[in-house]
């Protein structure tokens, strides 16, 4: 087996260049992306045509308070996005040598600058407020002709040059905001405008390392001294490595793994989207490029077959200058699980695969992902364990344990809960396995191992039962999703929230406020945020066929303001009163199903009060600052949006995930009309929840201002919570501030007394009962209610 190397010689084999030259092409990534940066150009074309938002006015003052001696910086940074810039790039680029880049760079600069040109004729100057004085054009030239240089050149120049690039286009959006000739949205429009035509360069004139030349990798196996005979390129499965099957003059028959590009599970927004959805979160390695990738799976590799693991044996792993990293393994005649027959994978099988896994836990190797895809079974009826790009060496028990449940969830999609667990049984130990348990809940694993139960609904609920009767032990309560870093993350959001919004009016004044607030009504809004809670009790017991303890249920509510408002999307809401559900007795599929009915009956009525309540409001003349936009560009943005969620509602994926389920629901919605005890319960108690919580903002607003009209104030609050928890942060934190602000602005509030009210009423009717919910919950974990 050889080492881990660099590439041979560059005056052997193919030259650099021609490596480059062979990897141009086109990827379906850029014709995504192409459309996603032109849907983003529309909508800041749309924001345009409206008057200037006042937080856009007040970063275009802050970044105009930057000190007057760094200004030659700034202007020279603008020079770089004008024709001087892009006739420096393209003359460097022909100094080196590099015709085609410095022709693309020429042709996309000149065609940016005249879209640019084009755009700021027919939109013409911004409309901004009247302290502001001189034109601002959308978009900023400047910042798309740097942003259309970068995104040209990026792919040739390798490295960090793009990161590099995309900083530089930053400094430029500040230095043209500073300079006062754009605002903030002007250099947004520009960097994507420059981001676009970047784009379409590529889709059209091709771009290096879209494309993977077998001719490359021949040449490098060749003089790896593999004696290559033929080379046969696999089926490439969408956003993974591409595979090729080489033959050797010895017989041997290898699979190539190339790496043209970092796996996105090593990126951040891989990593952020962990962080917010899962509960216990084991970080994976950190890949900085595709050689670490290459190297590490290689590592981990031979760790695992040192400890007597079955996997294919490591030849080669190497990086390629100007091409992407190799991994050459001997290939392992055999078929995939799930491509077996169910009566092919008896429990001889299943108890082998057990075994591979215990070995690898014994050595201390977390797999990291145990899909069902990465298990071979051979000629032979032998199960090899495949694919350790993200396997942890010395890993830890909890990091063993989530690996076990991983593989019983892919085991089970296979074969089924019974034979799964049964097999692990006898195979493993109970300590081993009672670990695992803990770790079967969606909130502990990843998304893409949880996709394998998508087609038994709730194959996870039955594998977690099953294995705790198997075992002798109780099912494992109710798991806190919030961890330090939502906690961290959720007091920046908040301290951003907090600062900024009270720059729309001004912080002295909103301080003032709070210091001649009348502290009665301000302690009625306390009540309210405890009696809110009380009513969706109710309507919690509404929602279920069985009665439901009425002072039991009050708690878990309780409990559930500290897990649902701390977490994106309420996902702790929806997590604590499935499992106190299931405490009392009821299956998984008729728990989740009573905390479905309940989130369907509180937003059913919400919309019926939002729909009643702003109608009336607007006959009675209430929200006399309201402007509805109207024209075409309207038009077109309703049509677009009906078009697309017309396409999603009608594919496979909308009927399957959209209207089944809202169909079932809405089903079961209407047969609780036919209890009239259940139908009060459910809502009547989220009419009592929601209306409770917007007197709430009501009796806050009235502790700083008292001309306004409750009714008016109670429907802002309901329509715009309702909107702002559409947006996946804990708690809608920052989206349903802002709603309400618009809403009370809507109304005629003074914007320091709405500011003030929509701060305070939030901190006081929502997160303050958060803080008894921590002691709740607690209470509730000691005493096995959750």
């Amino acid at each position: 087996m050889d080492n881990t190397r660099p590439s041979p010689s560059d005056e052997i084999g193919i030259s650099p260049r021609s490596r480059l030259r062979l990897s141009i092409g086109r990827r379906p990534r850029d014709f995504a992306q192409l459309g996603l940066v032109g849907g983003l150009l529309v909508l800041g074309v749309l924001l345009v045509l409206v008057p200037a938002n006042p937080v856009e006015i007040a970063i275009y003052q802050q970044l105009g308070r930057i000190p007057a001696v760094s200004d030659p910086l700034w202007v020279a940074l603008t020079w770089l996005g004008s024709w001087a810039g892009i006739a420096g790039v393209t003359a460097l680029a022909l100094y080196f040598g590099w015709i085609r880049v410095a022709l693309l760079c020429a042709g996309s600069g000149a065609l940016t600058w005249g879209l640019a040109q084009l755009m700021h004729h027919l939109l013409g100057a911004r409309s901004v407020p009247a302290p502001l004085l001189g034109l601002f054009p959308f978009p900023a030239e400047e910042v798309a002709i740097v942003a259309v240089l970068v995104v040209v050149a990026a792919p040739y120049l390798g490295g960090s040059a793009r990161y590099a690039g995309w900083g530089l286009t930053a400094l430029v959006g500040v230095a043209v905001v500073h300079l006062g000739g754009h605002l903030p949205l002007d250099a947004v429009g520009g960097a994507l405008l420059g981001w676009g035509v970047g784009t379409l360069s590529h889709v059209v004139w091709g771009a290096p390392g879209r494309k993977i030349s077998d001719q490359v990798i021949y040449g490098e196996l060749e003089l790896a001294g593999l004696k290559p005979t033929s080379i046969v390129a696999l089926r490439q499965r969408l956003l993974e490595p591409r595979e090729f099957a080489v033959q050797t003059e010895d017989g041997r028959t290898l699979r190539v793994k190339v790496v043209r590009r970092l796996s996105r599970r090593a990126g951040p927004w891989y990593k952020i989207k962990r962080l917010l959805t899962l509960l216990d979160v084991q970080d994976e390695p950190r890949l900085s490029t595709p050689h670490h990738e290459v190297e590490h799976e290689a590592y981990v590799t031979l760790l695992a077959e040192r400890a007597g693991v079955r996997t294919p044996e490591v030849v080669l792993a190497c990086d390629v200058k100007h091409a992407p990293a190799l991994l050459v393994v001997c290939q392992v005649t055999g078929r995939r699980l799930p491509e077996l027959r169910p009566d092919e994978i008896d429990d001889e099988l299943l108890v082998a695969i057990w075994a591979q896994l215990a070995a690898l836990a014994e050595a201390r190797i977390a797999h990291h992902d145990l899909r069902a895809k990465n298990i071979l079974v051979d000629t032979e009826n032998r199960p090899w364990l495949l694919s350790f790009t993200f396997s942890h060496p010395g890993a830890d028990a909890a990091r063993c344990a989530q690996d076990l449940a991983e593989a019983l969830v892919s085991l089970a999609s296979v074969v089924g809960t019974d034979r799964a667990v049964s097999t692990a049984i006898r195979a493993l130990p109970g300590e081993q396995l009672a670990a695992a348990l803990r770790n079967l809940i969606p909130l502990a694993l990843p998304r893409r191992i949880r996709a394998q139960a998508e087609r038994r609904r709730y194959l996870m609920a039955e594998l977690r039962e099953t294995l705790a009767d198997g075992l002798g032990r109780p099912i494992p309560g109710f798991r806190s999703p919030v961890r330090p870093v939502t906690v961290v993350g959720l007091l920046l959001i908040g301290a951003a929230v907090y600062l900024l919004l009270p720059e729309l009016s001004s912080m002295g004044e909103v301080l003032g406020a709070v210091r001649r607030a009348n502290w009665g009504w301000l302690a009625v809004a306390v009540l309210t945020g405890f009696v809110a809670i009380l009513l969706s009790s109710i309507s919690v017991q509404g929602s279920s066929r069985i009665p439901l303890p009425f002072w039991r249920t009050f708690a878990v509510q309780m409990a559930a303001a500290f897990t649902g408002r701390t977490t994106p999307g309420g996902a702790g809401f929806f997590g604590i009163n499935v499992v106190y559900l299931e405490r009392l007795g009821l299956r998984r599929p008729l728990a989740v199903g009573v905390t479905l009915l309940n989130q369907a009956g509180t937003g059913a009525v919400a919309f019926v009060v939002a729909v009643v309540g702003a109608f009336g409001a607007g006959l009675a003349g209430t929200f006399r600052n309201l402007s509805i936009p109207t024209g075409w560009p309207v038009l077109v943005a309703v049509v677009a949006v009906l078009v697309v969620a017309g396409a999603v509602i009608g594919s496979p994926f909308g009927r399957r995930k959209i209207v089944g389920p809202a169909l079932a629901v809405g089903r079961e919605l209407f047969d609780t009309l036919r209890h009239p005890v259940r139908a009060v319960q459910l809502f009547g108690g989220a009419f009592g929840y929601l209306v409770v919580s917007g007197l709430g903002l009501a009796a806050t607003l009235a502790a700083f201002h008292s001309e306004f009209s409750w009714t008016a104030v109670t429907v802002v609050f309901i329509v715009g919570s309702t909107l702002g928890h559409l947006v996946p942060s804990p708690g809608g934190l920052g989206a349903v501030e802002a709603a309400l602000l618009a809403g009370l602005g809507a109304m005629g509030v003074p914007a320091t007394a709405a500011v003030t009210a929509v701060l305070v009423s939030r901190l006081l009717t929502y997160w303050l009962p958060v803080l008894p919910g921590i002691a709740v919950f607690r209470y509730l974990q000691h005493h096995d209610v959750i």
